[in-house]
């Protein structure tokens, strides 16, 4: 169990912000990493611990979240938190606490006349897994044909396996309050939207 897990520690400094520990993690062999996006996905991610035989590595926030999904996307590491009207025009694809970004960055994009599919995938094992059994219903959460940003706050090391452009940290972080260092290093609504904008003007 794993807590204080982005640059949401705040004024602990850059020494205290593990932008590279999702990453280092997923680079474990045979280790489930779960990084839930609310309280619903912790509570399934911690009964999965709990009967899956092997090690599971659960990475939670320091700042409150608000409730956002029913838990039901740590089943398949993935799932489709919010659906567009019809064919989305991109997939916004979060883990953790930027869940909430996301939707507030598809909220602003729906008023530009972008519709977005918003995904949870608090798991890359999980869902590749899922993918590779499961192909066409995996291809519904996140479509192969349709431009994918990811959104979360730590290094963007590997997300080119399911994304197309990363809104992430590549850098150490900032002494500041929780929310002003997130803002300050681009993890909000605005960089989102400025990453699905030129995603789709290329």
């Amino acid at each position: 169990m794993f807590s204080h897990d982005s640059v949401g520690v705040g004024e602990d400094g850059p020494t205290h912000q593990p932008i590279e520990h999702l990453a280092a993690l997923r680079a474990i062999p045979d280790l489930q990493v779960i990084r839930p996006c609310d309280a619903n996905e912790t509570a399934q991610a911690v009964r999965f611990a709990f009967e899956h035989d092997g090690p599971t590595a659960l990475l939670l926030s320091r700042q409150n979240l608000p409730v956002l999904t029913d838990g039901s996307a740590v089943a398949h590491g993935a799932g489709i938190v919010r659906q567009p009207a019809g064919k989305a025009d991109v997939v916004i694809v979060a883990t953790g606490s930027e869940l909430h970004v996301a939707l507030q960055a598809a909220d602003d994009l729906l008023a530009m006349g972008i519709d977005a599919q918003v995904v949870s995938l608090p798991s890359w094992d999980r869902f590749a897994a899922f993918r590779a059994t499961n192909p066409v219903e995996a291809d519904k959460i996140l479509p192969g044909d349709v431009e994918t940003v990811s959104v979360e706050a730590g290094a963007t090391f590997g997300w080119q396996l399911f994304a197309d452009s990363c809104v992430g940290i590549d850098r150490f972080g900032a002494s500041a309050p929780g929310s002003e260092a997130l803002d300050r290093l681009g993890i909000n609504p605005l960089n989102v939207v400025s990453a699905v904008k030129k995603l789709l003007q290329r």
